[in-house]
């Protein structure tokens, strides 16, 4: 069976302020021809639907869209809740719209019942595991999980798995050793950390959560997400990722590349070199841009120019001497200076220089005017 692995969609999400919905129209339509052109026979959707618990109705229609243009193809098609989601609100109707092929994750109850598929080499079970916290495993194994890898050990100890026949699992989890990126919910010190070996029983194991492509271990995979969301994925590339699930113990991965309708990419020059038409004619100026200058200098309303060319830059900062005039030190554990000398130092950072005597004098005059205010 030719299954297509999805995830991470985060159908509504903003970036630095943009609206993806538009680009994730696109790609939508863009996976579904894919999924034609490679001719699937089922889609996994691992989490991460949407990218809000209380989507907005536009995001709502979106995967509407989708699922119906999915039914129509008459293809089984399996999703499952991420930390994004609402688990509620995304399993709404699931019973009635499994009629449809349409197997929607339920609120996770402690049960995990497969779905039974069936090919030229037998039965494939499909196990749908939503995100979970220690706490949700707590309140249904009976057990008190200290850590996410006992969690979710705990839940799937509960699953009883005939080993002679193919078993898939469907799960939104940070399996350690996974590479991350800015766009994704980081929790402070890796806590949410699940060993994959608890995923050990399973042909193969379809993850969401993480938005890079990537294996981990032979048969655990993250597919990543269908768009960049974040300039720490500039030099990704996104696809969808195509098994072939043959007989047992053989399984083939390849992935099909996503071209986007506006590319997420970093720019870096002199105003003037980025303004030059040579330097940009053969550019999609409708990209999402991160802008770095280099100039001396700050350039007046430097943003609101360039967007007259690059309508879609995301973020502006300036670069000197090979390090971004955004990037102050904190003075060292002891270090004590004066109010004057702190901004001295944020000032030759900012401006490449340092003050001139006159402007170190109004800066004084300043600063004395402002301490005695405060007597």
């Amino acid at each position: 069976m030719r299954f297509v692995h999805l995830s991470d969609l985060h159908i509504g999400k903003r970036v630095n302020g943009f609206s993806m919905l538009e680009d994730q129209e696109y790609i939508l339509i863009k996976i579904l021809n894919i999924i034609d052109d490679v001719e699937a026979e089922a889609v996994i959707l691992a989490g991460d639907i949407y990218d809000k618990a209380a989507p907005a109705a536009e995001a709502v229609t979106v995967l509407d869209g989708f699922l119906n243009s999915l039914a129509e193809r008459g293809l089984p098609v399996f999703m499952i809740s991420g930390n994004h989601d609402s688990p509620e609100r995304l399993a709404f109707a699931s019973r009635l719209i499994s009629k449809t092929g349409i197997y929607i994750s339920p609120v996770f109850n402690g049960k995990i019942e497969p779905v039974v598929l069936k090919d030229g080499y037998g039965k494939i079970n499909v196990y749908m595991l939503p995100f979970i916290k220690p706490a949700n495993a707590a309140e249904f194994t009976g057990a008190s999980p200290e850590s996410y890898t006992e969690a979710v050990a705990e839940v799937l100890k509960g699953i009883h798995i005939n080993k002679e026949e193919r078993n898939i699992l469907v799960t939104h989890q940070f399996v350690t050793g996974a590479r991350r990126s800015d766009s994704e919910d980081i929790s402070v010190g890796g806590s949410d950390n699940v060993d994959g070996a608890v995923f050990k029983d399973f042909d193969y194991t379809t993850l969401g959560h993480i938005h890079r492509p990537q294996q981990i271990g032979e048969n655990i995979r993250y597919c990543g997400t269908p768009l960049k969301y974040s300039f720490s994925e500039a030099d990704d590339v996104k696809s969808v990722t195509v098994v072939d699930m043959k007989e047992k113990g053989k399984i083939d991965i390849e992935t099909v590349p996503l071209i986007p309708k506006r590319d997420m990419r970093r720019i870096e020059g002199s105003y003037n070199e980025l303004t030059l038409r040579e330097n940009y004619i053969d550019t999609n100026v409708e990209d999402y841009l991160g802008v770095t200058l280099t100039d001396s200098a700050y350039v007046p309303d430097a943003l609101g120019k360039l967007r007259t060319i690059y309508p879609n830059i995301m973020t502006l900062d300036y670069k000197q001497a090979g390090r971004s005039v955004c990037d102050f030190s904190v003075p060292n554990e002891g270090e004590e200076k004066t109010p004057s000398e702190l901004f001295g130092d944020f000032f030759k950072k900012q401006n490449g220089r340092p003050m001139t005597e006159e402007q170190e004098h109004y800066l004084n005059g300043l600063i004395k005017e402002i301490w005695e205010g405060e007597e």
